[in-house]
């Protein structure tokens, strides 16, 4: 009984040791942020929840391989996250338990969920409750921190705002404007083709009234450079269109595709994707330092991730 004994506890210990051998294996240290570390399971945890909803809805192992191939870049986005929520405890950011509360209900709510489906719904990710309440609480702080150090510092004055207007008055909408998609045919040499050419054309927007992809057919019949892009035109500001295509695109709704049309260039097939009206002065004006503001945002807040690393002691393992 005693050999028996030995080698059960043996047998048990060498179990034990394989075991947590491979859950340290598993779980080992890939980061060290001042004097915190990051773990693979910190790390897969928070690709997790960060991750949009249709990779969510991915099979397991497309989400694996996707996760796998982006572990060292989302390993620097941790990083700067742990950077940023230890500068905010410094300067004694926190979020309140009533807070992240709220922030659940909203998620609830969004998700038509019930406590009992969140709680489903989490395992499934591979998160417990007290898991995720941690997580939207960095996430309260972390945008807490941001606005702090970064977004309520920036200021656009009149005179940066005049001198924007001025250089980019053409990306704003100061006119009524149309995103549109087109298949064009080049206007044939001699009178005789021109009704094989329309032919072509009705054959082709018969298609598409089928339902065919319109920038699907654009890349396989449409004769101007833009087809290789599906027929994208981008952005039109109706100053900009010739006399015919005024004719057609204000009479559209966004979604419609017009009837074959002649143009002196030959003939077309025009779908809208967008209809945008033109903004007054004040919108205008309001829009041009929403994106001055927004890319002062992105300047500063690059710099003051900068200076956060350059204090910091990090050393990757990965």
């Amino acid at each position: 009984m005693t050999r028996l004994k030995i080698f059960l506890c043996t047998l048990i210990l060498l179990i034990f040791c394989s075991v947590a051998g491979a859950a340290i294996l598993l779980d080992k240290v890939i980061a060290v942020v001042n004097q915190e570390v990051i773990t693979w399971s910190d790390l897969y945890k928070a690709m997790e929840f960060e991750a949009s909803d249709k990779l969510k809805e991915m099979k397991e192992e497309e989400k694996r391989k996707i996760f796998k191939e982006n572990e060292a870049s989302f390993l620097e986005v941790l990083i700067d996250m742990k950077l940023q929520i230890q500068s905010a405890k410094r300067k004694g950011i926190d979020a309140s338990a009533e807070e992240i509360a709220e922030a659940l209900n909203d998620i609830k709510k969004k998700y038509s969920m019930d406590d009992e489906k969140l709680a489903v719904a989490l395992k499934k990710e591979g998160f417990t409750l007290d898991e995720y309440k941690k997580k939207l609480s960095e996430q309260i702080i972390l945008s807490r921190i941001v606005s702090q150090e970064v977004k309520n510092k920036i200021v656009v004055s009149e005179a940066e705002l005049a001198k924007y207007l001025e250089k980019n008055r053409d990306s704003l909408i100061t006119d009524d404007s149309f995103r549109v998609r087109q298949i064009f045919f080049k206007r044939p040499k001699s009178a005789a083709d021109r009704k094989a050419l329309e032919e072509k054309a009705e054959a082709v927007y018969q298609q598409i009234k089928a339902g065919e992809n319109f920038a699907w057919l654009a890349q396989k019949y449409s004769e101007d450079p833009s087809g290789k892009t599906g027929g994208d035109l981008g952005l039109i500001k109706k100053g900009l269109l010739a006399k015919e295509f005024i004719e057609v695109l204000p009479q559209m709704k966004a979604g419609d595709t017009s009837k074959p049309f002649w143009t002196d260039m030959g003939l077309h097939i025009f779908k809208l994707e967008e209809k945008i009206e033109k903004q007054s002065e004040a919108a205008i004006k309001e829009s041009a330092k929403n994106q001055l503001a927004e890319q002062r945002f992105s300047e500063r807040y690059k710099q003051w991730l900068r200076e956060l690393r350059e204090n910091a002691y990090i050393e990757i393992r990965l």
